[in-house]
């Protein structure tokens, strides 16, 4: 074992699971740790975080005391304030097992360990950020259950079978956009488990690398050594791959050589930070890519955002009011024909299950801009933002927001979710 992992026990994880089931069993398991050394603190913090399915970690120095958050489903909660000596004990603890530079408090680091959560390997990524009264420590939790299929990712079936049908494509390129973590790296992962076989040779460039797929070549950049997205890629086309995963498109160079990869016999996957799906066309002209570069090269554009789902032990169905039906009625206009005549939505609750938020799980709400002749075409006059989602509408693209508000109809959200997310 090496000094970046962290050994828990079957026995202690079956004891947390059975002792932390809310956020107030957290706190006080915390706690009572904290009596503890600094190790037994560290390791009750995150076996506590995995057994809450949280994704991130935050410990927040103040003035005097410290806040410790986490967030699940995409919202932080607040766990509790503990001591400043605690803080200093897990701040060079964390710090010890990440590989990053103790003597260093001023400056911003970046380092990871792996949590070995019994037979699980979960690694965990570690930023540090001088801040007023000490550093800010935020864990990110890479927990290999995250992984999904492409079924299990809230694809509606006509779009599923759209985006099957494009990842089984010879070549052309596949751009996720969003936010950051919106899900998109999972959208691709779950991409790349479902096409991946001996035939065909799968390379990866991440930054960094979040989780290890079997059977697929990983590459993780290092720009302190000169290896970025740009440098990697003319690499990895020399390796004669058949799909290539970018992890992000962030400048020009690196832009050129996806996009003329995927010219020239390669499916490459990746993503980019756009607000929606007509705006990729758009920021891979900003990074000063031609149009005449960009349409022919495109298959399929993804803009996704992750929505909370109810709580399947609290939550119940209501009619809704005047208001939510007028509103239903009116984003999803161009939808008519797939809403019911009668229909009913969700309204939570709170229970123990979902530590009373009245939502437990998140699942995608996407929209597809699907690359065509009709298309390629129009995207060679360099349209607009406005314009390219017009013409996508009209050629019955539906967005983010109506995609979440079906899901509303369905019972899977709330419209309270769906406007938090997608805007009003």
């Amino acid at each position: 074992m090496s000094q970046n992992e962290i050994p828990v026990s079957e026995e202690e994880i079956k004891a947390v699971e059975e002792e932390v089931k809310t956020f107030e069993s957290f706190k006080n398991a915390f706690e009572r740790d904290a009596q503890k050394d600094i190790t037994t603190l560290l390791r009750s913090l995150l076996v506590s975080s995995v057994v809450l399915d949280a994704s991130d970690i935050h410990i927040e120095p103040e003035e005097e005391r410290t806040k410790l958050r986490i967030r699940v489903d995409g919202i932080l909660h607040d766990i509790l304030f503990f001591e400043g000596k605690h803080y200093k004990g897990l701040l060079s603890r964390i710090k010890l097992v990440s590989g990053l530079k103790l003597n260093i408090t001023q400056k911003s680091q970046d380092g990871r360990f792996t949590l070995l959560f019994g037979k699980e390997e979960i690694e965990m990524r570690v930023s540090t950020l001088p801040s007023e009264y000490g550093e800010s420590i935020a864990i990110r939790i890479l927990n290999p259950k995250g992984l999904m299929g492409l079924e299990e990712l809230g694809l509606r079936k006509e779009i599923l079978d759209i985006f099957n049908k494009q990842i089984a494509q010879p070549n052309g390129m596949i751009i996720v956009t969003g936010p950051t973590g919106c899900g998109k790296t999972t959208t691709l992962y779950a991409a790349l488990k479902k096409i991946q076989k001996s035939e065909i040779k799968i390379i990866t460039i991440e930054d960094p690398i979040e989780y290890h797929l079997e059977g697929i070549s990983q590459s993780q950049v290092n720009p302190k050594k000169g290896y970025d997205f740009a440098t990697g890629l003319q690499t990895i086309v020399r390796q004669d791959p058949d799909v290539i995963l970018v992890g992000e498109i962030r400048d020009k160079e690196t832009a050129t050589i996806s996009l003329q990869a995927a010219l020239t016999g390669h499916l490459v996957l990746t993503t980019l930070h756009t607000n929606d799906a007509a705006g990729t066309i758009v920021r891979l002209m900003a990074l000063g890519e031609k149009p005449s570069n960009i349409a022919p090269a495109l298959n399929l554009a993804v803009a996704q955002r992750l929505v909370r789902k109810v709580c399947r032990h609290c939550s119940s169905l209501k009619a809704p009011s005047k208001g939510e039906e007028a509103y239903l009625k009116q984003n999803l206009k161009s939808l008519a024909k797939r809403m019911p005549k009668a229909f009913k939505i969700p309204e939570t609750k709170g229970c123990i299950k979902c530590n009373n938020t009245g939502y437990k799980g998140r699942t995608g709400i996407y929209e597809f801009f699907l690359i065509d002749d009709e298309m390629e075409a129009f995207i060679a006059k360099s349209p607009s933002i406005a314009e390219l989602r017009k013409k996508a509408e009209q050629r019955g693209m539906i967005t983010v927001k109506q995609d979440g508000l079906l899901k509303a109809i369905e019972g899977i959200t709330t419209l309270e979710e769906v406007k938090r997310v997608a805007g009003e």
